[in-house]
């Protein structure tokens, strides 16, 4: 028997591989298949089953192209509806994988349709639980995002959630092994562990969620309170996940067009289409197409491409470093977004060396930044979550947050200049590209962001706050 969890570190997601025999099963995978078929074929074993733990809002999963690819039905547990060919499975329901056993069980509360898969080996001992959004290692998935599609408030989804964990998971050996389907860093809940995988005896004593004395009232207090709203790309992949999609071939085809510097110009001023620049934020300061947007490739790409590019059919033309192209559309596929229509062939050099107009935006040092405002006053924009100002920040700095820009963006006086910073200098200079391209030329990155500054012990910061302190004030 083989256990792969696979995990997506940008979307902090864990498909899982399992094979007995010659027979495999993948579960929840991302939208490009191909690692699962050459990882099949490589070890002799045929895909039998492809299984979804439930509509997933955060990305785009790649069950239909493998099931058309290879055959294998589609498994959604109870009350799951797609419009596509699937098998709809029974709660309890028994799955034969080779010499072992997958069974059903149905886990509502993070969405109706919620399900877990529990592996039973060849001796008939229960080994793992696959979990999906209902269990995570230190927390249990929000409850707040099906609320429309089921007709319920948070609080029943949550009371529904509580009761499959008591009387479906808990119940459960201490020793099976939980793999879940997403770790730090997803917005499917708020109290993740960097773990990836744990025993449920463990998550019994950790977890706040299955305290063995928390009554009802106090789980649905509990796993509401502080929630923040989820991002706004998630109802769009719920619905690409339950009704289709493209396939993957086809958007990595249209994405990786390469274009000339006169095409992709051309392009742009025909389409309206959204350049997207995913360099490094400190290289793309120095050089960019005037009224691009920075979401640099090697940070939390996709959610934040999720998070503020509103609409999922934006037409988006890629300024990339050469050679990552196929990189880039592939990572904006996994959350939906499919009208990438080509790139910039010879990437910003080409664009220079056409002597087009070039933009850049100044980003200094916390020294530097610490030295101008000994000679005059400048406002601070600090561009993390709430929270994380709410923990700890510069005394002199106003809390406008990457999240709420919209929002954010009304406080700015465009006649005057700010510093602006984030943990480490990657939102900033999103936050900055985003204003930019808006009208906004007096805003100054600093390079290293909130890091950076403490480090250098110039200016005074507050008093540290543990953050779980903020939703209980």
């Amino acid at each position: 028997m083989v256990i792969e969890q696979i995990y997506t570190g940008c979307l902090a997601q864990g498909a899982y591989y399992i094979q007995s025999g010659n027979e495999a099963a993948i579960i929840d995978p991302l939208r490009e298949i191909a690692p699962y078929i050459k990882k099949a074929g490589s070890n002799h074993a045929v895909i039998k089953y492809i299984f979804e733990t439930h509509f997933h809002a955060d990305f785009v999963s790649g069950h239909i192209d493998l099931s058309k690819q290879t055959g294998a039905p589609i498994i959604y547990g109870p009350n799951a509806n797609p419009t596509f060919e699937a098998h709809i499975a029974k709660d309890n329901e028994i799955f034969k994988l080779g010499k072992i056993s997958i069974k059903v069980l149905h886990t509502p509360g993070h969405t109706m349709e919620s399900t877990s898969y529990l592996l039973i080996d060849e001796n008939g001992i229960e080994r793992a639980l696959f979990s999906g959004d209902t269990l995570f290692i230190g927390d249990v998935g929000r409850p707040d995002l099906a609320q429309k599609t089921a007709h319920m408030t948070q609080e029943d989804l949550a009371g529904m959630l509580y009761d499959s964990l008591r009387n479906k998971i808990m119940p459960l050996d201490d020793n099976i092994i939980v793999y879940p389907a997403h770790g730090a860093g997803s917005a499917c809940g708020k109290n993740m562990s960097k773990e990836t995988t744990d025993t449920l005896g463990n998550q019994k004593l950790t977890n706040y969620a299955l305290r063995e004395n928390m009554s009802r009232d106090e789980f649905i207090n509990e796993v509401t309170d502080g929630l923040t709203p989820p991002p706004a790309y998630f109802p769009m992949n719920v619905k690409m996940n339950k009704e289709g999609y493209d396939s993957f071939s086809e958007v990595l085809e249209k994405g990786m067009h390469p274009l000339s510097v006169e095409e992709f110009e051309q392009l742009s001023n025909e389409t309206g289409a959204l350049i997207l620049d995913t360099r490094d934020p400190q290289v793309f300061a120095k050089a960019f197409i005037p009224n691009s947007i920075n979401i640099g490739i090697d940070g939390n790409f996709a959610p934040w491409v999720g998070s503020l590019i509103p609409d999922i059919k934006q037409q988006i033309l890629l300024v990339t470093e050469p050679g990552r192209e196929e990189e880039v559309v592939t990572r904006l596929s996994r959350v939906g977004y499919d009208h990438a229509i080509g790139y910039l062939n010879g990437g910003i050099e080409a664009w220079k060396n056409s002597n087009k107009e070039i933009d850049h935006i100044l980003s200094i040092s916390a020294t530097e930044m610490a030295e101008r405002m000994k000679v005059e006053p400048i406002e601070i924009l600090d561009v993390r979550k709430a929270s994380e100002y709410f923990s700890e920040h510069l005394l002199s700095a106003e809390n406008t947050p990457l999240d709420d820009i919209n929002s954010s963006m009304t406080k700015i006086d465009k006649h005057k200049s700010y510093f602006v910073h984030c943990a480490g200098g990657y939102r900033s200079m999103i936050f900055n590209s985003i204003l930019r391209a808006r009208g906004f030329d007096n805003l100054i990155d600093i390079q290293g962001g909130f890091k950076a500054i403490q480090e250098s012990g110039i200016l005074e910061t507050s008093s540290y706050i543990c953050p779980s302190k903020m939703t209980k004030n």
